[in-house]
């Protein structure tokens, strides 16, 4: 199972949320470069990136912060937040991200969605299904709608969608434990490489989330907060 860090920023800052509040913003480090650094330096490969500003905007954002991790590390990235127009994923890939994370697109506009993953291929295009209640939200969390998540995904999968992050919203930034009932449902309905985030709160939950058989799992508030420290997570890589 792949290991991979959020770094989410906010005004150029590496910050986390709880179940996607912005009022509940944390500040951890103002530098997100130096927060990539000390994660590659640990033996991470991978880093996934939340432009918050620009989900919330409708628009990308904070571009020069993917730019300056993807160019001055070696982690491999994935990013969303605010990809919304062909501009956007252009000035995304250009950035240096090699995949992208396209949710509310997905959910609001799958004819563009769909051009995109016909153009740039499978293996750039991961689908972000991140839901409340079992119904997908969209634009930074702050509006749902009426889709179920596993109808959601396998749509998806029929239409050449291989690779899956599936965020339970309730889960997110609580460090209460993760999804695993929601996420074995997934497996059991589709092929999809799932990417289990949102709850992780110590090694056990990413033992467990091995044993169900997760592609990868993201992980951001338990390396912050200390309960997972990054020598092991190094051990586990």
């Amino acid at each position: 199972m792949r290991i991979i860090p959020a770094i989410d920023i906010i005004d150029g800052k590496c910050v986390r949320l709880s179940k996607g509040d912005y009022n509940t913003m944390k500040i951890y480090n103002e530098n997100p470069l130096e927060v990539a650094k000390e994660f590659e330096a640990s033996g991470i490969k991978y880093l996934h990136v939340v432009d918050l500003d620009g989900a919330k905007s409708k628009h990308i954002v904070n571009y020069n912060i993917l730019e300056s991790i993807a160019s001055k590390t070696n982690l491999i990235v994935d990013f969303g937040g605010g990809i919304k127009t062909d501009k956007d994923i252009e000035i995304a890939f250009n950035s240096g991200a090699a995949q992208i994370t396209g949710g509310s697109i997905a959910a609001n506009n799958p004819t563009q969605f769909l051009e995109w993953l016909d153009r740039y291929g499978a293996d750039k295009i991961i689908l972000g299904a991140d839901c409340s209640n079992r119904k997908i939200s969209t634009n930074g969390w702050l509006d749902q709608s009426d889709i179920d998540v596993i109808d959601f995904i396998t749509a998806y999968e029929a239409k050449g969608i291989q690779n899956v992050i599936c965020t339970d919203i309730a889960k997110d930034g609580m460090l209460a434990g993760t999804s695993n009932a929601l996420y074995q449902e997934i497996m059991s309905a589709s092929t999809v490489n799932l990417i289990a985030s949102g709850g992780v709160s110590s090694m056990d939950d990413l033992y467990q989330l091995i044993e169900l058989g997760c592609e990868g799992t993201i992980l951001g508030k338990a390396i912050y907060e200390g309960n997972i420290t990054l020598k092991q997570l190094q051990k586990l890589c």
